[in-house]
């Protein structure tokens, strides 16, 4: 379960498939440049923050990874939250949150949490991947316009109150080069799909803006020389107080790394006809997190748009991801210093397209047709996202999935006396139909459908109290009830109590192996007693007759076995 996919594939690595991960991985990396440095500005650090997280981070994350073909890189779903993190705590803060968050993720994947991350609603994954796409390109308007600002105001609609203020000073310089950008990583694909646009754009710009004194702003100009080398590891300074206000933050770091991480995995199986571990992609993306930040580094995961690139180029082991690291620090050493000269429109170009891909609108509008409950989840996490927070949106979008499904849920469970006016209602088909029964009389009995949680509890209590007098004998039908909890437990037990007052017995029938061991293990079972537990609702009924001095009707013998012994 924690062997890394590469010692698995290594026994069965060919020389072409070798040299078809290699060009794969130079391909990808030269594709993960652009993105690096814009993603690592957008996040509110320098550009090689960017660069030295792609290295560190991809390559432990493809040397560790429980995927074939996972690239692993700074990725947009992070930009909001380390932005956020970045201006409150500054850069100490935010190695501290990533740290916490890749050991968060290594318990994760070491308490075998992988297959439980597809448990997470997809409204909730859609409503804040498409909030985080919204924010981005808010995010990116004054670069791509050269709108003059002192500084961007960090709230969504003060931003854009701000943004259309400013309009004016739109400087068509920038906005020339940052749409020339635009229309070359949208059309380039159909010239060629071997070398990226993004690449592509970055070269044109860069060189117009150097030949033709363009007025624009570059990486230089804003944030002075880029560092060509990647520093030696040093530990941020740990404060408690901080660690203590950065929790949630670096459990919103943990969790968007797992889902994207996951989400990617997943689809590049899809693509290639494999299977990825998921509890050691998340160990692994636990450890690139751990050792990125002591680089200097930012939150890194598996990327979906690089994954599928190394795929497409014939990328099938984890060498390509390895190798896409190494090229990314073969260009940072040689050509580092080159990348200061970057115009900040193309940049931000090249996050504009990120933003529109992230957004999946198809996918957004589609799920607006869906049930009131899932299209309110996503409303509700997509407006918080985009105006409060994405943790906080996060949060409420979770925890109305849960109480929507607890609601869903309880609907589904039942309780209801089926003696009496309500027993026409049952299925004569049924061959265990309480119909199909005679019922003597002083007893009544009822029927739980569905898990006794929580959420049904309430109509269990409410339907004890449909029949006025107490009946000599209470029959409780558990035969459709699979699972109980602590609510519907202490239920029960009120219930005990209640037939004791009133000099009333309570069998129950039907009850399957979970709900037997829970009232086993609360101690139910011995108050209610175990001989007046049964499997199926004849040998019920034949309890509650011997209970009434009836004759019963052909009880078996482990049943008359039980009765004797009571007796002695």
């Amino acid at each position: 379960m924690f062997k890394p996919k590469l010692l698995t594939v290594l026994p069965e690595l060919t020389r072409e498939q070798l040299g078809r991960d290699i060009v794969s991985g130079i391909l990808v990396g030269i594709v993960a440049l652009p993105l690096a440095i814009a993603f690592a500005i957008a996040s509110g650090v320098s550009p090689e923050k960017g660069l030295i997280s792609a290295v560190i981070g991809g390559f432990l994350i493809s040397l560790f990874g429980g995927s074939r073909v996972q690239i692993g890189g700074p990725t947009g779903a992070f930009i909001v939250i380390l932005y956020g993190i970045v201006q409150q705590y500054g850069v100490n803060g935010l190695m501290i949150a990533t740290i916490m968050a890749g050991v968060i993720l290594i318990i994760m994947g070491l308490s075998q949490l992988g297959s439980l991350i597809k448990f997470i609603p997809y409204p909730v994954v859609v409503g804040f991947t498409s909030g985080i796409a919204i924010i981005i390109f808010s995010s990116e308007v004054k670069d791509f316009l050269g709108l003059r600002m002192e500084s961007v105001p960090a709230h969504f609609l003060d931003k854009w109150a701000a943004y259309f203020a400013a309009l004016p000073t739109t400087s068509p310089e920038t906005l020339a080069i940052g749409v020339t950008a635009l229309l070359i990583i949208v059309f380039w694909p159909k010239v060629s799909t071997k070398i990226p646009g993004p690449l592509i754009a970055l070269i044109v710009t860069t060189v117009a803006v150097r030949m033709l004194h363009l007025d624009v702003d570059t990486i230089e100009s804003r944030f002075g020389e880029i560092s060509a080398s990647i520093p030696a590891p040093s530990a941020p300074s740990f404060d408690l107080a901080t660690i203590r206000n950065l929790i949630m933050p670096a459990t919103t770091i943990a969790l968007l790394g797992a889902i994207e991480a996951l989400l990617s995995a997943v689809v590049a199986d899809g693509m290639i006809g494999a299977r990825h571990k998921s509890n050691m992609e998340l160990v692994a993306q636990g450890v690139a997190n751990i050792a990125a930040p002591l680089f200097g580094g930012i939150p890194v995961t598996g990327a979906i748009a690089r994954t599928a690139t190394n795929i497409k180029n014939g990328g099938r082991t984890p060498i390509a991801g390895i190798v896409h690291a190494i090229t990314l620090l073969a260009i940072m050493l040689v050509f580092g210093s080159w990348a200061k000269l970057i115009p900040m429109p193309t940049l931000a170009a090249i996050l504009i397209v990120v933003a529109w891909n992230m957004s999946e609108h198809h996918v957004f509008r589609q799920l607006l047709k869906s049930p009131k409950s899932d299209v309110a989840v996503l409303l509700t996490t997509f407006f918080l996202t985009v105006i409060f927070d994405l943790t906080i949106a996060i949060e409420i979008g979770m925890l109305l999935s849960v109480i929507l499904f607890m609601k869903q849920m309880a609907s589904l469970s039942n309780v209801g006396v089926v003696t009496g006016e309500l027993k026409d209602a049952e299925d004569e088909n049924d061959p265990n139909a309480i119909i199909t029964r005679a019922i003597p009389e002083g007893v009544d009995v009822f029927e739980v459908s569905g898990p006794f949680f929580f959420g049904a509890a309430s109509k269990f209590k409410d339907a004890m109290h449909v029949v006025g007098k107490p009946p000599a004998i209470r029959i409780i039908r558990m035969r459709k009830v699979l699972s109980i909890d602590a609510t519907g437990l202490n239920m029960l037990k009120e219930l005990v109590k209640d037939c004791r007052k009133t000099g009333t017995k309570l069998i129950l029938s039907g009850v399957h192996a979970q709900p037997m061991f829970a009232m086993q293990q609360y101690g139910l079972a011995d108050e209610i007693g175990e001989e007046n537990l049964f499997g199926n609702i004849d040998d019920a009924l034949d309890r509650a007759r011997t209970l009434l001095g009836l004759p019963t009707e052909g009880r078996p013998q482990e049943f008359v076995a039980s009765v004797e012994r009571e007796k002695k």
